[in-house]
């Protein structure tokens, strides 16, 4: 009885005394809690500011208390970025608001809250909000490109539970899960009834995790900057993993992007095998797909695991229901008891399930299996349909039952069968032309007089990504051309890396082009022969012109990505070939391009239109042929989205010229 008198005695205390003016400091309770007399705190205890309370509020976190409130204090607690403790529980009474500072958060990386090798902490907010300033941070007047102001940021934290909070108006993701020191993973990570509105990149990134459980927990109206979507599973290294992951009764809904997005590339075959479960999950009216998996194209290069969703509801999304695209032998993907309902309704090319094959994949895409999946599809489509990318690789161990619902209700089961998959989704052959190598090929201009050769202003496409091209130049030439950097979207840039290097393979020049900016690049010729010259524009886009030089895009080591760039290209075909392939392609289902092969007479010999996966253009030449100039013109497409599209050159030099300029051929003789 005592020492009941003596509890209920400290707790009149702590209300009495604990309860000082706002903004006053309780000194009397700050002591006892530093003595541990008191494992209980309230976070106005080291005061409250309206103007910026993150002095206050860090210093409650850094006291080690075991538990700490914070209060509703009728205003916001104003913050700038706070370092969570470990050994904690903070409570966010009903009501309470955490506000990011405005004007402050100028660091790309600046984080609301971050636990960086943190343990053993919970973070309780049923009522209570966590709120950015997105429409500042995207405002480039105000704040530089990022898309890493996160709202909560766990780095190689263990034993985390988060609790009810709505995180909202983040310039990056409601909760971001990433690579800790030493690369450590976070681990025994709980989510639970939280709600991420309304943020800039994702609800939800998992780049590494051990142990996660998100259950109960909506990622909701994502927009901003790529990719968008409610919660995205994208490691960045082999070393990073994915392992016992479980959304349970989650949503995601109207994000700008996908919903479920699982991509994997950097994953590899080496890497921890992945384990992820989906358990009665929603997806609503999602931009992308519903639900998308990825991993690299090969056995040897793609992660090997399981993936499952069970119960799930994927309904409404502008894209495809269920997109896959991984190798059949390397990794197994289950649908069960899931549903797809009314998809790619504007879409009606786009399937509701789809396969994708990447560029470059060499080995057949599947290893996918449904068990009494029902598709409800009110359009007159096939409920699968193939994206090969790669170009005549096959679809190989796709298995089980849908349940198809047309317009009227009627349902009919199907089987699976190799029979009816390519019924649905047959795969074009495409004949194996080799891509060339330049290495150890010496070169010259078509034309020799090669400055009267460039004198004219030529329009040079535009590249996505990365640009390769090769240039010739004699010794002691002085070389010139301008290089742009462009964003793409909402892309952040920084600069952008040009590097040339010398027929001798030793670098001969660098230079930096500053974000959304251009720069004229000089150097002198130090040996006659081809310079190659590479830039890197991220995920943004580049353009090279106005060279005092032959110049070419080179195709040497992969396709040439282009973006928005229709005109007239031509490639040289030496003599003695007898045959050649120009592959073309859009970017997957929602981007195609129309192309059409011209050979040296002007004659069209073949055109395509709203082409998104791989076709290719095949050419037999009589034996012996002579030297032939041919030429790709690239259009818009008559009925589909226009952006990102591919060129691919097969058994002849991998250098396309814009019409209008000097070609680059291998030297005769």
């Amino acid at each position: 009885m005592r020492n009941a008198v003596s509890a209920a005695a400290l707790a009149a205390l702590i209300v009495t005394i604990g309860c000082p003016a706002m903004g006053q400091v309780n000194q009397e309770m700050i002591d006892r809690v530093a003595e541990g007399e008191v494992t209980e705190a309230k976070a106005s205890w080291w005061g409250f500011d309206p103007e910026d309370s993150t002095e206050a509020l860090q210093a409650a976190i850094d006291s080690g208390v075991e538990k700490l409130i914070v209060e509703d204090m009728g205003q916001p607690w104003i913050v700038t970025p706070i370092q969570l403790a470990s050994n904690q529980e903070i409570v966010f009474e009903e009501g309470c608001e955490i506000l990011a500072k405005r004007g402050e958060f100028k660091g790309g990386g600046d984080t609301l809250f971050t636990a960086r090798g943190t343990d053993n902490v919970t973070l309780r907010g049923y009522g209570a909000t966590w709120r950015m300033w997105q429409e500042d941070y995207d405002n480039p007047e105000l704040y530089e490109k990022a898309e890493w102001r996160h709202c909560l940021s766990l780095r190689g934290a263990s034993n985390i539970s988060v609790y009810g909070l709505l995180l909202t108006e983040s310039g990056g993701d409601g909760i971001y899960l990433g690579r800790g020191e030493g690369g450590a993973t976070n681990l025994n990570v709980h989510i639970k009834d939280v709600v991420c509105d309304n943020n800039y990149r994702q609800g939800i990134s998992v780049i590494t995790a051990e142990n996660l459980l998100i259950e109960d927990t909506i990622m909701r109206n994502t927009s901003g900057t790529p990719p968008q979507a409610g919660i995205d599973f994208e490691p960045n290294r082999p070393d990073e993993r994915l392992v016992n992951v479980v959304m349970r009764n989650c949503l995601t809904e109207n994000n700008n992007g996908s919903g479920y997005t699982l991509y994997l590339r950097s994953l590899n075959a080496d890497s921890e095998p992945v384990s992820i479960r989906f358990e009665n999950c929603r997806a609503a009216s999602d931009h992308g797909y519903a639900a998308s998996v990825t991993t690299d194209s090969t056995i040897d290069s793609a992660v090997g695991g399981t993936i499952e969703f069970v119960g799930c509801e994927l309904e409404g999304s502008n894209g495809a229901g269920i997109g896959v695209a991984k190798p059949a032998e390397q990794g197994l993907v289950r649908f069960i008891d899931c549903t797809v309902r009314d998809v790619a309704a504007e879409q009606p090319t786009v399937a509701p399930i789809i396969f994708r094959s990447g560029r470059g994949a060499a080995d057949a895409v599947g290893g996918v299996h449904f068990e009494n999946v029902v598709v409800q599809d009110p359009l007159d489509r096939n409920p699968m349909g193939y994206v090969d990318q790669g170009g005549g690789i096959p679809l190989k161990m796709v298995t089980g039952t849908l349940v198809l619902v047309d317009e009227e209700g009627q349902r009919t089961e199907v089987e699976l069968t190799e029979e009816l998959l390519a019924e649905w989704m047959p795969v074009a052959a495409l004949k194996d032309i080799p891509r060339l190598s330049l290495e150890g090929m010496s070169f010259e201009p078509l034309v020799p007089d090669s400055a009267a050769a460039v004198a004219e202003p030529v329009r040079w496409p535009w590249l996505r990504r990365q640009g390769h091209f090769a240039l010739y130049a004699q010794e002691g030439e002085e070389v010139s051309f301008l290089a742009k950097f462009a964003q793409v979207g909402n892309y952040a840039g920084d600069e952008m890396p040009v590097t040339v290097t010398g027929p001798s393979g030793a670098e001969v020049h660098s230079a930096a082009v500053p974000f959304q900016s251009e720069a004229t690049v000089r150097f002198t010729a130090p040996q006659t022969g081809l310079y190659r010259i590479d830039a890197d524009a991220g995920q943004n886009r580049l353009q090279l012109s106005g060279a005092s030089h032959p110049m070419a895009i080179v195709g040497e080591e992969a396709p040439i990505r282009l973006i928005h760039s229709a005109g007239d290209f031509r490639f040289y075909v030496p003599p003695g070939v007898t045959e050649f392939g120009v592959r073309i392609s859009g970017e997957g289902t929602g981007e195609a391009i129309r192309a059409a092969l011209i050979n040296p007479l002007g004659e069209t010999v073949e055109e395509v239109d709203n082409q998104f996966q791989t076709h290719q253009f095949e050419v037999e030449l009589p034996d012996p042929s002579e030297g032939q100039v041919w030429t790709l013109r690239l259009a818009k497409p008559s009925a589909m989205t226009w952006e990102d599209h591919y060129v691919d050159l097969r058994g002849v030099p991998p250098l396309l010229t814009p019409a209008g300029t000097a070609l680059i051929v291998p030297a005769q003789g």
